[in-house]
C-alpha cells in the first residue's frame, strides 16, 4: 500500500469518494481547496493506493492560532470528514500519516469527524447525533407523514403571504443578511460571506439556497448541500421579529421537496444535542438521530479539546459579541470564526 500526498483536484479520488459508502462531499479534493481560499490554513490530502488504485483518502487542514491552539482537524467548518477508507487497513495507515503529521507541525491533537466509530484505542466524542429523514418518493407520501399539528404549522406562512423563492447566487445577499443576524444573536463570531459564494461556485450543482420572503424581506433561509443519496441543510437562519409568520417551516419544507426532485432518498437536518431544542424540532419532521464519532488522537500529556460554545470559558465573551453592532461583527467576525473549527 502506497500513501500519497496531493496537491490538486485529482479525478480518481473524487471517482473513489463518490462510490464510497462513507464518502461525503467534505472529502472531496475541492473542500481543501475552498478552505485554502476561504480561510487560508494550510491542508494536507492522504490518498491510499493498492495496485494503482485508490482504496482510501484523508483530508486534513492544519489550524494554528495563539488564542485557540495549534491542532490538525478532517474537516473544520463542517459536521464531517476523517477517514474515508476501504477497509481497517487502509484507515489505519492513513491514520499513521495522519499522526507523523500532527507531529511535525507540532499540533497538540488531531480531530477525525467520523459518523462510525473506526480507533477504538482513540478517545472520542459521541455526545452529538445527526438528525436524518428517510425521504419517500413524492411530495405528497411525505405530507402524509406528518402530523396534523406540523402541517398547520407549514400552511401558516402561506396564509400570511410569505412566498419562497429557491437559487443560488442571486440570494445569496438575502441569505447572508439572515445568517449574520442569527450568529450575533446567538453570540457566534459570522463566517465570510465569501465561504457560501466559493460553496456555490465550487459546487454549481450540489448547493443551493432556499428563503422564505414576507413581500420582498427575506426572513428566514437555509443553505443546502447535496451529495451521493443525501441532501445536507448544515446552515438555517430566520429573523426573530418575523418567527411568528413561522418562515422557518416554509423554509424547511420547501427544502425537502427540493430533495425529493433532485432524487435525493435522505434528508440531513444536521447536528444536534439529543433532546435539545433543535434536536426536537428536527424531529417532529421525522427525523432519526445517527450517532456521530469524533475521534481524537492527543499529543503526550494534552488534553480532549472544548472550543464549543458551551464551554465556560467563552460565555462572557458571547454575551459581549451578543451586544456588538451588527455592522461591526460582520466586519471582526470572519478572523475570528476562521479560527474556530
Amino acid at each position: 500500500m502506497k500513501i500519497e500526498h496531493l496537491t490538486s483536484t485529482n479525478g480518481a479520488a473524487e471517482e473513489y469518494i463518490r462510490s464510497a459508502a462513507d464518502g461525503k462531499i467534505y472529502h472531496l479534493p475541492a473542500i481543501q481547496q475552498l478552505i485554502q481560499e476561504t480561510f487560508g490554513h494550510e491542508t494536507f490530502y492522504l490518498q491510499a493506493l493498492e495496485a494503482g488504485e485508490v482504496c482510501g483518502v484523508l483530508p486534513l487542514v492544519h489550524m494554528k492560532n495563539r488564542i485557540f491552539g495549534n491542532f490538525i482537524i478532517s474537516v473544520p467548518f463542517f459536521n464531517y470528514g476523517g477517514v474515508c477508507a476501504s477497509n481497517a487497513s487502509v484507515r489505519n495507515e492513513l491514520l499513521e500519516e495522519a499522526i507523523a503529521i500532527t507531529r511535525k507541525q507540532q499540533a497538540s491533537h488531531l480531530e477525525l469527524r467520523h459518523v462510525d466509530r473506526h480507533f477504538e484505542n482513540l478517545p472520542g466524542k459521541s455526545h452529538k447525533v445527526a438528525m436524518i429523514l428517510d425521504l419517500p418518493e413524492t411530495e405528497e407520501l411525505l405530507w402524509e407523514s406528518f402530523k396534523s399539528k406540523l402541517r398547520s404549522q407549514i400552511r401558516k406562512p402561506e396564509k400570511e403571504g410569505l412566498t419562497i423563492r429557491i437559487g443560488k447566487e442571486e440570494l445569496l445577499e438575502d441569505y447572508y443578511k439572515i445568517f449574520s443576524v442569527n450568529m450575533r444573536d446567538l453570540g457566534t463570531p459570522v463566517y465570510s460571506i465569501k465561504l457560501f459564494a466559493n460553496m456555490l461556485r465550487y459546487f454549481p450543482q450540489n448547493a443551493w439556497i432556499v428563503a422564505a420572503y414576507k413581500e420582498n424581506v427575506a426572513v428566514a433561509a437555509g443553505f443546502v448541500l447535496g451529495f451521493g443519496d443525501t441532501m445536507e441543510i448544515p446552515w438555517a437562519s430566520s429573523l426573530r421579529e418575523y418567527n411568528r409568520l413561522a418562515g422557518n417551516m416554509m423554509m424547511y419544507w420547501h427544502s425537502l421537496k427540493l430533495a425529493i426532485d433532485q432524487g435525493y432518498k435522505k434528508f440531513d437536518f444536521g447536528r444536534s444535542t439529543p433532546n435539545e431544542g433543535t434536536y426536537k424540532f428536527k424531529a417532529q419532521w421525522g427525523a432519526e438521530p445517527l450517532p456521530l464519532n469524533w475521534e481524537y488522537w492527543l499529543a503526550d500529556g494534552d488534553q480532549m479539546p472544548d472550543i464549543s460554545p458551551n464551554n465556560a470559558k467563552y460565555q462572557a465573551a458571547i454575551k459581549i459579541w451578543q451586544k456588538i453592532p451588527l455592522p461591526i461583527t460582520k466586519f471582526l467576525g470572519p478572523a475570528i470564526v476562521k479560527n474556530i473549527p
